[in-house]
């Protein structure tokens, strides 16, 4: 049987609880299905669609592009991110844990799940984003007062790497330094209306995510890990900070949680577990568990994220559930009204005398 529309939406209207279908496109064997969720869950409904036209004769791959209007955060008159409904923190407190890896593909889902998506490297001292992404060249101005983010497949993007005249050169700044940068980062880059701003945040609890906490209203943030407990115990710091300062914790994600071998064997190389520990700690849900998977690396490092190189592989449907699943976290969150509750005055003052001071034993 021929791959036609008809055929396409005869199939979808098997499905239960299906959503409310738009455009429907086909090209060569690649199927996309524009819908809007009406109400039901984007992670159920898609993977629902996906599976029930990929078992069609001549269906290479599957896009859900999700339309219908997404709900934000509290824009208040001073914010420095006015057209940005929602903005997510990619953090951990632990290096070479996949952050930036999860942070490309992450946006990247989300780009291709039809929503408008803007990706800010925020590692002033490690930036990842312009190799990951494949991106060179510098931002300019067209005004003279703001700065024109760069873009690749169809996402806005800026980086401390766009501006370096040497990519190997170290940056060496201190702490003011880099809160001016940031500070430059929200306030005078043009981002334009967007459904998602995705900030790929260093390792650690320092200066950047406290000047965010300080500077613009977070929807949340998204806490990556990998299972074992020599990662988990410093993502627990992370989490713990995010607590201090009023970051909500949308889900955490466990990268390279396993590994399938061509036998099919599974192998948790990193042990098991972690990720719903830390979800647990957060009290926030786990987003979901990403493979080891070399293709993920390979494309990474030609500068084209899998979920982009490869979006009918099983690694890029994982990032594109995990997608899903923050979008109606985010839904469910508004409908609730915990996007727009005032948060608690936070003591950032270090206590009596202002002076912090570690807590060492005297000899």
């Amino acid at each position: 049987m021929d791959l036609t529309k008809d055929l396409v939406l005869a199939t979808l209207a098997k499905v239960q609880g299906a959503a409310k279908l738009g455009e429907i496109a086909i090209a060569g064997g690649a199927v996309t299905i524009a819908a809007s969720p009406e109400g039901g869950s984007r992670e159920e409904l898609g993977r629902a669609m996906r599976k029930a036209i990929a078992v069609l004769d001549g269906v290479s791959s599957v896009e859900v592009r999700w339309t219908g209007d997404l709900p934000g955060r509290e824009i208040s008159p001073t914010d420095p991110l006015p057209g940005v409904k929602n903005v997510v923190l990619v953090m951990s407190g632990k290096g070479g844990v996949g952050k930036s890896t999860c942070a490309t593909n992450l946006t990247m889902a989300l780009h291709r799940a039809g929503f408008r998506v803007g990706l800010l490297d925020a590692d002033i001292y490690g930036p990842s984003i312009p190799t990951m992404l494949g991106v060179t060249g510098r931002p300019v101005s067209m005004d003279g007062k703001s700065i024109e983010p760069l873009s690749r497949f169809g996402v806005k993007l800026m980086s401390i790497g766009f501006l370096l005249e040497d990519p190997k050169a170290a940056v060496i700044w201190r702490g003011p330094m880099l809160h001016g940068a940031l500070q430059q980062f929200l306030n005078d880059v043009s981002w334009g209306e967007l459904d998602f701003l995705v900030l790929d945040l260093p390792p650690g609890t320092g200066d950047v995510a406290l000047t965010l906490s300080q500077k613009v209203k977070v929807t949340g943030a998204v806490v990556i890990t990998t299972p074992q407990p020599v990662a988990t115990d410093d993502v627990f710091k992370s989490v713990s900070m995010c607590q201090k300062v009023n970051i909500p914790i949308l889900g955490v994600v466990e990268n390279m949680s396993y590994f399938i071998d061509s036998a099919g064997v599974k192998h948790e190389l990193f042990g098991k577990g972690g990720g719903q520990a830390v979800a647990d700690f957060a009290h926030a849900p786990l987003l979901g568990q990403v493979p080891i998977d070399q293709s993920v690396r390979e494309w990474g490092d030609k500068g084209t994220p899998v979920v982009q190189a490869a979006p009918a592989s099983s690694i890029a449907r994982a990032f594109v559930e995990i997608g899903e699943r923050l979008a109606d976290l985010i839904a469910a969150r508004h409908d609730a009204g915990a996007a727009n509750e005032p948060g608690p005055l936070i003591d950032r003052s270090g206590g009596p005398g202002g002076r912090r001071r570690l807590p060492v034993t005297k000899g």
